[in-house]
Parts: structure tokens; C-alpha cells; sequence
């Protein structure tokens, strides 16, 4: 992927020497017709093609941010009512990542959200133990970060 990306760098920078203007959308064009060239060689350069890889990046974050205000509006509502109705726990979190750097990622992004704090991992790495400031039911809790969180972390280390 970094091989592909400076290739595209490369051959934007070349575009704009050789038409000769120094403009931004010249460069961009240029960029812009590096990733076709790159998009083409895609069979010679190693690895999947780049772009794939950014959007599944860009898709994580959308997808994070989203959830984000979702638990923001859900902590907000706990907040402001006049009588505290929300039952705390704590569950088990079964995950099926498998590489270590995508299991700290979910767990971050676990914790971030408010409302949630990821306490550890297992030894096994299968298992994140997570607490919940209003904890409904363990399956909600669970079909919401498996549908949402952990399946764009795959999505991102699948390449």
C-alpha cells in the first residue's frame, strides 16, 4: 500500500513538471491521474489497490463518529433525568478479531464511546471485558458493537 501510495505521489509530481505550472489543480489533476496508472498497474504493484484501503479507513471513522453521538445522546438522557433509571454492568465480550493491533483498536474505540470502558482483555484474546453505565441486555450490548465497531475493524484488517 505505501509502495502505491508514493508511486502516486511520484507520478503526480511528474505530471506537474513536465506540463510545466505549478498550481494546486495541477497537482491534484496530476494526482488524480496517478491513481488510474496506479489503478492499472495494480497487478504488478504489490498489494491490493490503495484507494480500497482509505475508504475502508474513511468508513471507519464515519461509522465511529456515528456512534459516538449515539452514545453521547444516550449518556445525555441518563443525565437529565430526575430519577437515575440506568442499571450498570458488567459482560463478556466475545470477539472473533484475531490480530492483537485490531483487538486494542476495538477496545479503544469501545472506551471512547461514552457510557462504556473496556477493563481487559483475556489471555486468549477471544474475550473483552467490558463495563456499561446503563446495561439493558447483554444481547443489545453486543449486537451493537459487533454490527457496527467490530465489523469495520475487520473490514479495515482485511485489507
Amino acid at each position: 500500500m505505501a509502495i502505491q501510495i508514493i508511486l502516486n505521489f511520484i507520478l503526480a509530481f511528474i505530471w506537474l513538471f513536465l506540463s510545466g505550472s505549478y498550481t494546486l489543480n495541477n497537482l491534484l489533476l496530476g494526482f488524480i491521474l496517478g491513481i488510474g496508472l496506479v489503478y492499472l498497474f495494480n497487478k504488478v504493484l504489490p498489494g491490493k489497490f490503495y484507494l480500497i484501503k482509505v475508504y475502508k479507513i474513511i468508513k471507519l471513522v464515519v461509522v465511529f463518529f456515528i456512534e459516538l453521538i449515539k452514545a453521547n445522546i444516550d449518556v445525555l438522557k441518563i443525565v437529565l433525568q430526575p430519577t437515575l433509571k440506568n442499571q450498570p454492568g458488567f459482560f463478556i465480550y466475545d470477539t472473533d478479531l484475531k490480530t492483537d493491533w485490531q483487538i486494542v483498536l476495538l477496545s479503544n474505540l469501545i472506551t471512547l464511546t461514552p457510557g462504556t470502558v473496556v477493563l481487559g482483555i483475556s489471555d486468549d484474546r477471544t474475550k473483552i471485558y467490558i463495563h456499561s453505565i446503563d446495561f439493558s441486555t447483554k444481547e443489545e450490548e453486543v449486537e451493537g458493537i459487533k454490527s457496527s465497531l467490530e465489523k469495520v475493524v475487520r473490514e479495515v484488517g482485511e485489507g
